[in-house]
């Protein structure tokens, strides 16, 4: 008899469900891992936002009404560099920023990071205004709601 080397279907078909059981079990903690990391930079975006609002505030008088105004270098440093807007997902979540009127002068501002596709590129949305405190919600955040680390 003549004696071959090699692997038979029996066993190649073991090793196939191995690895099957084991990216089973990896996958869910790799997307999880994922919207994680996505939140957190939605919160360093947004402590971003924050920071050009208060400069852009301390050189003009009043806060910016939205994006424009902040990356507009015309007049001077732009508060806010990269692409910023509707539309423009930055790290799985879209941004929004708006100014709150009292009477003639920006006397505060919103801004808001929504997941882009909820429950895959993020859970919770944020919420940051002129207090500088960054809110959560699930979805959407809103000022009424959570403090982070409350």
């Amino acid at each position: 008899m003549k004696k071959t080397s090699g692997f038979t279907l029996i066993e190649l078909m073991i090793v196939v469900a191995i690895i099957a059981i084991i990216a089973a079990i990896a996958i869910p903690n790799l997307l999880r891992s994922r919207i994680q990391s996505n939140e957190s930079a939605a919160i360093g975006n947004l402590r971003t936002l924050t920071g050009a609002q208060t400069g852009y505030s301390a050189a003009n008088g009043n806060y910016a009404t939205g994006f424009p105004q902040m990356m507009d270098s015309t007049n001077g440093p732009a508060f806010l560099l990269g692409s910023w807007g509707a539309g423009l997902a930055k790290t799985g979540y879209n941004f929004t920023m708006s100014g709150v009127a009292s009477g003639t002068v920006i006397a505060c501002y919103e801004s808001t990071a929504v997941p882009a596709v909820l429950n895959r590129t993020g859970i919770r949305g944020f919420f940051s205004d002129c207090s500088g405190v960054i809110r959560w919600g699930i979805g959407v955040a809103t000022v009424a709601s959570t403090p982070i680390g409350e």
